[in-house]
């Protein structure tokens, strides 16, 4: 367990992960990804996200080992059962493959309550962002997906999402096979502006 934060400790290495901070295709990853204690540290960094309220208002499905190729049956199923030619059938039913591990991070924001629903969809935004900084920092790539899977409902309904439950992204993690290439940024005189 960590020591809790040292406010008013600078961190280069910090700030220099954030602004060098890559993702890379889930089609361009391989072993290893995480191990167990990794896959912890991930996960811990991911629920240090904000969250207005102490909701806690998302939740992980690990998708590991054989539970990606469970996933890809699935998501090749619901394809193959609305009339999708055979090629796309087997690119879903290995779609999960691409890397070691896939986080699935999970938005249950609740209606109803004083934190607005959007401030909850936020703080799960604010988890894959949190979750890929981690992963990063422990030496993997990382990539945020969503794709057609994360909004179909039968595929929701058989990876046990609940109703309201929505996919905020699934996180691919492994290693680059190939060095990241950078890519175009904002030029931030153009973004920022002072009121």
């Amino acid at each position: 367990m960590s020591k809790p934060p040292l406010f008013n400790h600078p961190a280069p290495e910090a700030i220099d992960l954030l602004v060098t901070r890559r993702s890379g295709s889930a089609k361009a990853m391989k072993e290893p990804g995480p191990d167990k204690k990794q896959l912890a540290q991930i996960l811990q960094a991911g629920a240090r996200a904000p969250d207005h309220g102490k909701l806690f208002p998302w939740r992980f499905i690990l998708f590991e080992g054989k539970g990606r190729e469970r996933a890809g049956d699935i998501f090749a199923e619901v394809i193959e059962a609305e009339g999708e030619r055979a090629k796309q059938v087997e690119e879903e039913r290995s779609r999960f493959l691409r890397a070691p591990v896939v986080i699935g991070v999970i938005s249950s924001a609740r209606e109803l309550h004083k934190v607005p629903v959007w401030e909850q969809e936020l703080s799960a935004g604010a988890v894959c962002q949190n979750i890929l900084i981690a992963a990063t920092a422990l030496g993997f790539v990382g990539n945020w997906l969503t794709e057609w899977y994360a909004f179909h409902p039968a595929v929701k309904a058989r990876l046990g999402l609940q109703p309201g439950e929505r996919v905020a992204g699934f996180i691919y993690i492994g290693t680059a096979k190939d060095e990241l290439e950078e890519r175009s940024r904002p030029d931030m005189d153009k973004i920022v502006t002072t009121f």
